[in-house]
């Protein structure tokens, strides 16, 4: 059967399969399914685990003498079979058919498949571990899955995520499951159990003075040239990389630009915000910014970005720092007069 990574820990809780199959190309998820499955296999009492890598001169052959081999240590073994390449070929095909013909009860297959295509599961072998097994695809999700994802995480640590709270979350990560716990497991750690309400998310952490990224672009598009100054000089201070401050500056300004034309074209900006993945709670904010903000002016702030971009790289003369201070305070409304050739 096919499962989902959301019910595959309760699928292994009622039953183990003979066989496992895990395949798709979105890392995070692929080794929280692995890692579901081993654990539920060491629980059930499968202790030795043994390694099979099919690549390259692989002999086929080896899975059925390892699941036809005396165990040394332990009654019960987890073999797990690694197919980088996701395409098995017509002995490799045939070997696994075979061995889910007549599964050992003392043997769970683990079968890793990270490169294979959706294609492939059309293919006799998968249909057939299906057939007497289970079936976990994680390919990466889109927006309103992520956002699901990350409320359910949030609420696993303990916090009640508030609206808006696992959308912007998801903006933030831009789709990397990785980066996403990484922000989860921060909230644990900054914040009680209890109530997480999007101002916790926006950089408003005064008392502990840290800010990331995203609340320098957040006061920004919001017009508060003093919060915008004070998130730089923390940022500096924390030894931020002056390139990362100029790539999250760049990025937003060139969302605002392809916006701002829209608007002049006066067509929908769904099209920007889809390919942009920007969250609903956030368009409103962007199109105040761009009732202040004219296409000149933006096109001005991307021109003094690629000066910033050639002072980093010792190109330019001057502070990469100072150019970056002038280019958010333009954003968040500053006068954009005395900005020179770059």
């Amino acid at each position: 059967m096919a499962i989902s990574l959301n019910e595959l820990g309760t699928k292994l809780k009622a039953e183990l399969a003979p066989v496992y199959l895990i395949c798709g190309d979105e890392p995070y998820q692929f080794g929280e399914a692995a890692r579901l499955v081993r654990e539920a296999a060491r629980r059930a009492g499968f202790d030795e685990r043994e390694i099979l890598d099919a690549e390259g001169a692989f002999q086929w052959g080896a899975l059925a003498a390892a699941a036809e081999a005396m165990s040394l240590f332990s009654s019960r073994r987890l073999i797990e079979l690694r197919v980088a390449a996701g395409k098995i070929g017509k002995e490799g095909s045939e070997a696994i058919r075979v061995y889910c013909e007549r599964p050992c009860p003392d043997t769970l297959l683990l079968i890793l498949a990270p490169g294979m295509d959706r294609k492939e599961l059309q293919s006799a072998w998968a249909k057939r571990i299906a057939s007497i097994g289970a079936v976990i695809q994680v390919w990466p999700m889109k927006e309103r899955e992520l956002e699901g994802w990350l409320e359910q995480r949030l609420c696993a640590v303990g916090l009640q995520p508030g609206p808006g709270v696992a959308a912007l979350l998801a903006e933030r990560s831009e789709g990397n499951l990785l980066a996403a716990v990484q922000e989860v497991e921060k909230l644990r750690l900054l914040h009680d159990p209890g109530p997480l309400e999007l101002d916790d998310l926006l950089g408003n952490l005064a008392d502990s003075a840290r800010f990331d990224l995203f609340a320098l672009t957040d006061a920004a598009l919001k017009g508060d040239r003093a919060r915008v100054q004070r998130v730089l000089t923390v940022l500096r201070a924390e030894g931020t990389a002056d390139v990362l401050v100029l790539w999250v500056l760049a990025r937003e300004l060139r969302m605002l630009a392809e916006a701002a034309d829209a608007v002049a074209r006066r067509t929908s900006l769904e099209a920007i915000y889809a390919k942009h993945r920007v969250p609903r709670m956030r368009q409103e904010t962007i199109e105040r910014a761009l009732r202040r903000l004219s296409t000149g002016q933006l096109r001005e702030l991307l021109w003094q970005c690629a000066g910033v971009d050639r002072a980093i790289k010792g190109v330019d003369p001057g502070d990469p720092w100072h150019r970056l201070a002038r280019i958010a305070d333009g954003l968040s409304g500053g006068p954009l007069s005395g900005f020179g050739s770059p």
